[in-house]
């Protein structure tokens, strides 16, 4: 495996949904990717865990795997469930709050 794909290797499939586990109380989060166009983390968040508002000058697309979400984005708040994505936009402020235990691939892109 190379240092550009820390977490996943181009000869054999990884199945998402088993690749990061639960920790009671707890975020656990998986680097699956990281290079200089952006990286991609798998998280696995405890009922009622977040990540508090913050701002990226990445664009970030949430896709849900388990669970449900609750995200903020600007002003705006919205639920997301498994099979779902968001696009949280580079520059504006977000949260993420488990709303119960759910588990997320979060794609971090530099804007074009």
């Amino acid at each position: 495996m190379s240092k550009n794909t820390p977490g996943i290797s181009h000869t054999e499939p990884v199945t998402l949904v088993e690749a990061v586990d639960y920790a009671e109380g707890a975020v656990v989060s998986r680097v699956l990717l990281k290079n200089s166009a952006g990286n991609l983390t798998l998280f696995a968040f405890d009922a009622g865990q977040e990540l508090s508002e913050h701002t990226t000058r990445f664009d970030a697309l949430v896709q849900v795997i388990d669970g449900e979400v609750e995200l903020t984005i600007g002003d705006k708040l919205l639920a997301a469930k498994a099979g779902q994505v968001v696009l949280m936009p580079a520059n504006i402020p977000h949260s993420v709050k488990a709303t119960r235990r759910m588990k997320m691939l979060l794609s971090m892109l530099r804007p074009a």
